[in-house]
């Protein structure tokens, strides 16, 4: 999903490609998706989100807690942190990084490849007007976008994972 967003992003020029930096877990991976996307890649979590507005954790549930602490020391109030982890609350972010700091759980569906896309989000406890208008603006590019009730999302990730198949 990771990577239908980092198209869509740069195709809608919602931002402009010297303006992401994208990271992978792999360093073999790097220069194929920097040479795909035309964006500066690096395996250097911490690198990547300290000079950045928005950060976008695409990453596994398993994995997320692990990366969350990596990025953790360099995370500052202004930021933005937009998580599609699956089944991962707002609240675990937040216990898990500096107070005040804005986290979002969006969960796009698999539609989003081809702009057709819905995606459901949810708020933390620090999220600003300003920061709803960021989440919108991003996932519009690969489709709808609603807020939920966070109590929702697990039923929004069901369907966001089966739905779609079910109904091509």
């Amino acid at each position: 999903m990771g990577s239908i967003l980092l198209q869509a992003f740069c195709s809608q020029n919602v931002a402009r490609p010297e303006n992401i930096v994208a990271t992978v877990n792999h360093s073999e991976r790097v220069d194929a998706l920097s040479s795909k996307f035309g964006v500066p890649v690096t395996t250097d979590n911490c690198a990547a989100v300290k000079n950045a507005d928005v950060i976008l954790l695409c990453v596994k549930p398993q994995t997320l807690g692990e990366v969350v602490r990596e990025i953790e020391p360099v995370l500052r109030e202004s930021q933005l942190i937009i998580s599609i982890a699956a089944s991962v609350p707002t609240s675990y972010i937040e216990q898990r990084i500096p107070p005040k700091i804005p986290v979002v759980r969006a969960m796009p569906n698999t539609p989003s490849r081809v702009g057709a896309g819905m995606t459901a989000f949810c708020c933390g406890t620090s999220v600003k007007s300003s920061d709803l208008e960021i989440v919108h603006r991003l996932f519009d590019t690969v489709g709808e976008t609603l807020r939920v009730d966070e109590k929702h999302m697990d039923a929004v990730t069901g369907l966001s994972a089966s739905g779609p198949a079910t109904f091509s």
